[in-house]
């Protein structure tokens, strides 16, 4: 029996909101050079969605956060072009920390939730 099979990558991404804004950063390194996106990233062997979420936030943004919801999860094999990626996307609020860039992130800021430059953006 053949054992090797391919599997899609686990990542989360985290929308960490306050007073009608999102944080956004802005990526450093390979295919997303300078774009701005979501904090978020791979889950690690024997780490919970919900724990890779907290940690991302922290290390790409130094924001502690509390997770609030699941906005949703999103498998289309065609979203990512590095590859087929299932992503936990959650809602969070910030509880504590000055927000900096971090990480993946060369820098991370506030960005009006009705405003937001989707033409800077990557990703889906």
């Amino acid at each position: 029996m053949d054992k090797s099979y391919k599997t899609p990558d686990l990542v989360v991404d985290i929308i960490i909101e306050k007073d009608n804004e999102i944080v956004l950063i802005r990526h450093k390194n390979d295919w997303f050079k300078d774009k701005l996106g979501m904090p978020g990233g791979h889950v690690e062997y024997g780490e919970t969605v919900e724990h890779a979420a907290i940690r991302e936030a922290k290390e790409e943004t130094s924001l502690d956060v509390k997770l609030k919801e699941i906005l949703g999860i999103y498998s289309d094999p065609k979203r990512d072009e590095r590859g087929h990626k299932v992503t936990t996307v959650f809602i969070a609020e910030c509880v504590k920390g000055n927000l900096k860039g971090g990480d993946d992130a060369s820098d991370a800021n506030w960005y009006d939730a009705n405003n937001l430059p989707f033409g800077q953006m990557a990703g889906d």
